[in-house]
């Protein structure tokens, strides 16, 4: 259970969490943003195990994708939201 708690919050501190939010905010298309948030997740997990597809596992790998396309889908709601005081 720690170990799958620790891969979420390294995923939403890491590249899928931070720079899908930044790639999100750089569009008004929802769907564009979560599949850009999608991408990023993918890379992540391909980056960090050295591109070798036999060390990837399917917890890690479906975390990043889904903390991609949800931090993707949070930058364009911010985008369409606007700063409004």
């Amino acid at each position: 259970m720690l170990d799958l708690l620790g891969t979420i919050g390294g995923n939403v501190l890491s590249f899928p969490g931070i720079f899908g939010l930044g790639l999100g905010m750089m569009t008004r298309n929802w769907i564009l943003a979560s599949i850009m948030g999608g991408i990023v997740g993918v890379m992540e997990t391909l980056v960090f195990t050295g591109f070798h597809v036999s060390e990837i596992r399917l917890v890690d790998l479906a975390v990043a994708v889904i903390v991609g396309v949800l931090a993707g889908s949070l930058g364009c709601a911010i985008r369409h939201r606007g700063a409004t005081v």
